[in-house]
């Protein structure tokens, strides 16, 4: 490692130790980094450098955001970090905001101050965020007014943190009022390319979060391969989509990636379907970031979107099914660019591009990427074989002092928590979370490919499958259904058509024995299944002498059926 700018050296000081970190691949050649670098300089302050200061960059409604009027902003904030709030480099700085010009401004002023940027979900509340703020011994916040009172609960059970401005508010002692008494101008802190910019943390749905680790050289090197390969986006592309900047998906598809090459964002503080479609008409936008639930949902205006300059859309977050995919391309005349990334990696490492998309396969490693499928002891598996995901590039998973990096990292690799299949032509398709594959009767189901045969049904608008205890089969295959309005009424007879509709689609033995309709799948705010939900009901289930309303408000359950 390379002399750090840190002066905080928190962030050094709890790398996992080397022998327990990936090897990373630098084989691209746009991968040779110099030793010294600040990523808010390579994705902001060069275009301004290079004469591109007044193109558009951040646009939200009633706003529209320059390059050079970005910088200034960040430039301003850098100095009240510095000067007002005491930073110094390698402090740890809790970014809390919905997707906002001002919370990008944040970001980058943290970045150029030498700091680590620790970006948290907006609907998390006071107790979801102390572990953070006590995991990241996070000092300083940066936090929109909106969302000040769970953060203000927090600091009150988690000491370390001791400095917090907010903005988007009043008085003097907001963000807003010492930017206007600040320099608009901030040398960057010359950081080495090691040095860590930003932990993202896990969701922790499951357990206590994680915080993984990345440096600049992280957020450059998934800029030089995704992108550039597969995306192919043009300065002129205005980027706009749903996830939050705090899941590094939203971070890299509405700031990394569109900034990279000169182009412009759209920054919505609600990004539904219903406000993504206005956002897409309102500002011309050209490239959409994500998930599969909302691509369902907009394709039923795929007429309104035809007419609009939209032509690229990229799914991620969790598994796109075939049918979606068919959905979107039949309604818009738009091939999905599908992907699979994790926090730990930073971004997409397997994808495609329009060109190359083939039904159900996430697609090729990215270049600059590896990857391979591995049995329980990490030996490669042969094509066709179902396994887990193995992957290797510049990127790859440091958690922050955490002993489940001897999960995620083995033998130089690092493992996704994914089964998946290769075949003989190097693509890479989805079969479930490593926990999520189903043994019942000593058959392997694959959660997803159920849940693809019931999502062909017209009267199925959404569903989950999990593996529910059983005391004869050790699990069966249990179905969650939302039924489309109109479509067909939750009961018996409904129960019936759906089994006898999987059985002729993929192999019997692959049927939902059980089948509970709900209201609504539970989500995380980003958009994912929480399959654990639906996996602690079942549970619950199994074990209570009654039939009790699961947490994902059942309209009505079915028992096992034959």
């Amino acid at each position: 490692m390379t002399a750090s700018a840190h002066v905080d050296t928190f962030a050094r000081e709890h790398l996992p130790p080397p022998e327990q970190q990936p090897q990373f691949i630098f084989e691209l050649p746009e991968l040779q980094m110099p030793a010294r670098l600040n990523c808010a300089t390579e994705l902001l302050d060069r275009h301004v450098a290079e004469g591109r200061g007044d193109r558009p960059c951040l646009l939200a409604p009633g706003l529209r955001w320059t390059y050079a009027e970005l910088r200034d902003k960040a430039n301003r904030i850098a100095n009240v970090l510095v000067k007002q709030m005491g930073l110094v480099p390698g402090n740890r700085v809790l970014l809390r905001a919905p997707n906002n010009p001002m919370l990008a401004a944040c970001w980058f002023a943290v970045m150029k101050a030498g700091g680590i940027a620790v970006a948290t979900m907006p609907l998390l509340r006071a107790k979801e965020l102390v572990p953070i703020l006590e995991i990241g011994q996070v000092t300083h916040a940066l936090c929109d007014a909106a969302l000040a009172d769970e953060l203000a609960q927090a600091a009150q059970k988690a000491p370390v943190l001791q400095h917090v401005r907010h903005f988007h508010a009043e008085g003097p002692d907001s963000l807003e009022a010492l930017m206007a008494e600040a320099s608009p101008v901030f040398d960057n802190v010359d950081t080495a390319a090691d040095d860590t910019c930003l932990f993202g943390f896990t969701s922790g749905t499951t357990g206590v979060p994680k915080a993984t680790m990345h440096f600049h050289r992280d957020v450059m090197a998934v800029c030089h391969c995704w992108p550039p390969h597969l995306l192919r986006a043009m300065a002129d592309d205005v980027f706009i989509g749903s996830p939050p900047l705090a899941f590094t998906f939203g971070l890299g598809g509405l700031v990394l990636f569109p900034m990279h090459v000169g182009a412009s964002t759209v920054l919505l503080e609600k990004a539904g379907p219903a406000q993504l479609l206005q956002g897409i008409q309102d500002f011309g936008a050209t490239v959409l970031f994500t998930a599969p639930t909302s691509y369902r949902l907009l394709a039923e205006q795929g007429a309104v979107l035809r007419a609009t300059p939209l032509r690229k859309c990229v799914s991620a977050g969790e598994a796109l099914p075939a049918t979606t995919r068919a959905l979107w391309k039949k309604a818009t005349g738009i091939e999905l660019i599908d992907g699979i990334g994790s926090t730990e990696m930073l971004h997409i490492f397997i994808s495609h591009d329009e060109a190359g998309a083939r039904p159900g396969a996430t697609g090729k490693p990215v270049p600059g990427y590896r990857a391979r499928i591995v049995d329980e002891v990490g030996n490669e598996l042969p094509p066709g074989t179902v396994g887990r995901l193995a992957v290797q590039g510049p990127t790859g998973c440091r958690y922050l002092s955490d002993p489940r990096q001897a999960q995620y990292v083995q033998g130089g690799w690092n493992l996704t928590g994914d089964a998946y299949v290769m075949d003989a032509d190097g693509y890479f398709f989805y079969q479930a979370r490593t926990d999520d594959m189903i043994i019942s009767a000593g058959y392997n189901i694959a959660a997803p490919e159920v849940e693809e045969a019931l999502m062909q049904h017209p009267a199925v608008a959404e569903c989950a499958v999990i593996g529910a205890p059983d005391a004869d089969r050790g699990q069966i295959v249990q179905a969650f259904v939302v039924l489309r309005a109109g479509q067909g009424e939750a009961g018996e007879a409904m129960v019936r058509t759906l089994q006898d509709f999987v059985k002729a689609t993929v192999a019997p033995y692959k049927y939902p024995r059980s089948v509970v309709f709900v209201a609504q799948l539970p989500r995380t705010q980003t958009g994912k299944l929480q399959r654990f939900v639906l996996k602690q009901a079942a549970q619950a289930s199994s074990m209570a002498p009654t039939t009790e309303a699961s947490p994902a408000a059942p309209a009505q359950r079915t028992g096992a059926a034959s």
